[in-house]
């Protein structure tokens, strides 16, 4: 497999998925700053001009929760998804609200012209970014973390989307002091092998 990421973006949710499914894989890191996933060769990879793409012998697959369901599925012994429908659910319903509402969220701070074309809305957007990502912040600890995890005790995918979006708080201008649940919750994921090797890798 080959992973397209670019550091500290969500596609490194999907490099923390395959080293806890211990699936080999090749990084290939893009170079956002000078634009190169806006260039004709990575568009033939993923159209979007985004990150995560996966190669994988069936074809290339694009969007996070997707390659996330992806890993899980190709390691079912690493458990990242629960058995249990109920709970295999409720890991959805969080990583479905990260893709949705919170990482919508932190693009309005560079990404405005996403839905705006006037820069004055852009600047208006992200002097926004600190206060709905503070509003993510107290759902997700009120509604998200049912324990140390997502899960309560037990790991899955919602864990690492959860925690690489969770890295990105202190540059949003969120008061992470405010959440100690949220910074148990990143303590406890930079204590999994998994993270640190990521980290080691210069991806975080």
């Amino acid at each position: 497999m080959q992973l397209y990421f670019a550091p500290r973006t969500i596609s490194i949710a999907v490099a923390i998925a395959l080293e806890e499914a211990g699936l080999e894989y090749e990084a290939i890191q893009l170079d956002f700053a000078g634009g190169e996933q806006t260039q004709p060769a990575y568009k033939q990879i993923n159209p979007k001009g985004r990150v995560p793409a996966l190669v994988v012998d069936g074809g290339i697959l694009t969007e996070t929760g997707a390659l996330l369901e992806y890993v899980a599925a190709k390691a079912p012994e690493a458990g990242l998804v629960p058995d249990d429908p109920v709970l295999a659910a409720r890991m959805r319903e969080v990583m479905y609200y990260l893709a949705s509402t919170m990482h919508v969220n932190h693009a309005h701070k560079l990404r405005g012209h996403r839905w705006a074309d006037k820069t004055s809305s852009w600047k208006d957007m992200k002097g926004k970014v600190a206060q709905t990502m503070t509003t993510s912040c107290e759902y997700i600890c009120s509604n998200g973390l049912r324990g140390p995890l997502v899960l309560g005790e037990a790991f899955s995918l919602a864990d690492v989307y959860l925690y690489v979006v969770c890295s990105w708080l202190e540059g949003d201008g969120v008061d992470v002091s405010a959440f100690p649940k949220i910074i148990a919750f990143r303590e406890a994921m930079e204590a999994r092998p998994s993270v640190q090797a990521v980290r080691a890798a210069g991806m975080l």
